[in-house]
Formats: structure tokens, C-alpha cells, sequence
């Protein structure tokens, strides 16, 4: 029988141990954590989820504020309200929602953050951390994968993994933590591939645990996994659809339905992924807050 991995359960049991620890804090007469997001412009997606993030810090007790600027701010102009927030010792953690508009550089702004409020983890100095094997923020998506996975009890020591999509916030970090001696989620045999990638079925049937990551809706097929395989979907692509209310439906990289008997486990789109990713921001600023107060 198929297991459903639902980011909804896990989420809110891992969200559960939080709250409980934020209370403790608020008790004892500290100030709770405090996450700052900056948005630029008003991409539908991005709008969702910052209102998400705001939705889940007031559940668990963290402080948050968002920062809004028309998508005509410049460079200069970002990233001197970036330094604000790096020098507000009130203030935790601190993303940059993406994607910004073309005349920003995503990486220059990432990089403009402090390591140390860098939650969302992309920072150059926490991408080599992680790399190293070292304590650092883990990127949010390949973080709430590991927990989604933890929660489940699904093991990934000798299995093989193999990662589709090789994107700094997901694809690699991801390879890296499947791969590493971490006994909770690692020592697994990671294979890292992506689209162009040659024969890539004959890859992934092989594999024990898919994460894919591409942005294409419905990429992976049936046939393109073994029996008993783990799916983890991380995409979410709105697809025209005149038979749905609201005129589309939202499609993951994998082929559910298709693919659903012939999984051990799989995650739903949505409902899986996409809420552990906010689990995984939450839980970095809780970490942000106790190394500034601890």
C-alpha cells in the first residue's frame, strides 16, 4: 500500500515542537524570534507564499515583517533597506523573495545578507558550510525533505538516491545532505542528474528514492520509476484547466496518479513539499534566534 507523504501532517507536528519552545521563551520573558521578508513587485506566486510564511510564523509565535517595494527599486536602493535589516538586532533571519525583477541580481542580494540571518540558507558562505559538512541554515526545500522523510521513518542509508534538477536551492543541497554521514538522513548513494541528461530512465528506474526538481509539469512518468520507489515532487506549475473553477490546476514534476500504485511512498501537489519548505524556514530562524541568545 502507497504511503501519502503529507507535508500537512508532518508540518504541523514538527510545528507543534516549536510552538511549545517559543512559549517557553515567552515565558521566561525573551522576546520571540523574528523573521523579516523582503518582497519586490507583486508576482502571484511570491505573494502567496510570503502571505504563507506570515501565516505560519503567527502560528508558532515568531514575530515577522514583511517589507514590500514597487519592482522599480534599484539595486543600490535594495540593498541599502538589506543592510537595515542586518543591523536591527530585534530581527532574526531575513529572505529575499524570489524571483526578483531582471535589473536585480539574485546572488549579489543573497550574498548581501549576514550569514548569520541568512535563513533561508543561499548565502555563498553557508552554500560552503553546508558543503564542508559543517552546522549551518540548510536551504528550506532540501531541509523540510530531510524532515519529511524523518517523519516517515523512510531510511536512506545504503539506498540510492537520485536528485533531478541541479539548482543551488534544492538539486545540489540536496545531493549533499542525501550523501553526507548525517545518520538521520544521509549516507545514501546519490546519483545528480537533470533534464539533458542522457538515457536519464534508465537512471532513475534505478533509483531507491527520486527527489525531482525541474519545473515541468508531469516530467517524471510512470515508467520511468521501479516498483517500490520513494517520490519526492518538488514542483508546482499553475497548467490552464477550463474544467477546474478557477481556470487551472496545479501539476507537480511527477505523475501522481500514474505512478501512484506503483510507489512505496509519494508526495502530493499540493500539500507535501511546498509546506515543509516553510517548516524548514521556521526551524532556521528558531536556530538563528538561540545562537544570538544562547
Amino acid at each position: 500500500m502507497t504511503t501519502i507523504l503529507d507535508g500537512k501532517v508532518a508540518s504541523a507536528a514538527y510545528k507543534q515542537v516549536i510552538t511549545e519552545e517559543v512559549s517557553q521563551l515567552v515565558a521566561k520573558g525573551k522576546r520571540p524570534p523574528h523573521l523579516a521578508a523582503i518582497l519586490v513587485g507583486n508576482d502571484g506566486a511570491s505573494e502567496t507564499y510570503v502571505a504563507s510564511k506570515e501565516k505560519n510564523c503567527a502560528q508558532v509565535g515568531f514575530n515577522s515583517t514583511l517589507l514590500r517595494f514597487d519592482e522599480s527599486i534599484s539595486e543600490t536602493q535594495l540593498l541599502e533597506e538589506i543592510d537595515k535589516i542586518n543591523k536591527n538586532d530585534d530581527i532574526d533571519g531575513l529572505i529575499v523573495q524570489l524571483p526578483l525583477p531582471k535589473h536585480i541580481n539574485p546572488d549579489k542580494m543573497t550574498d548581501a545578507i549576514l550569514p548569520s540571518k541568512d535563513v533561508d540558507g543561499f548565502h555563498t558562505f553557508n552554500a560552503g558550510q553546508l558543503s564542508k559538512n559543517m552546522d549551518t541554515f540548510i536551504p528550506a526545500t532540501p531541509y523540510g525533505i530531510v524532515k519529511l522523510l524523518m517523519h516517515y521513518g523512510i531510511s536512506t542509508k545504503g539506498k540510492h538516491a537520485v536528485v533531478v534538477g541541479r539548482s543551488m536551492i534544492v538539486g545540489r543541497p540536496m545531493s549533499i545532505l542525501l550523501s553526507s554521514s548525517n545518520s538521520d538522513y544521509g549516507n545514501a548513494t546519490v546519483t545528480l542528474a537533470h533534464r539533458y541528461t542522457d538515457n536519464l530512465a534508465d537512471i532513475t528506474k534505478q533509483a531507491d528514492i527520486i527527489v525531482v526538481a525541474v519545473g515541468i509539469p508531469l516530467f517524471l512518468k510512470a515508467d520511468m520509476i521501479k516498483e517500490g520507489a520513494v517520490v519526492i515532487d518538488v514542483g508546482i506549475t499553475r497548467v490552464p484547466d477550463e474544467t477546474k473553477k478557477r481556470g487551472f490546476r496545479l501539476d507537480g514534476d511527477a505523475d501522481y496518479d500514474k505512478m501512484f500504485d506503483k510507489c512505496e511512498a509519494i508526495t502530493p501537489v499540493p500539500g507535501g513539499v511546498g509546506l515543509m519548505t516553510i517548516l524548514g524556514l521556521l526551524d532556521n530562524t528558531l536556530k538563528a534566534y538561540k545562537a544570538k541568545h544562547e
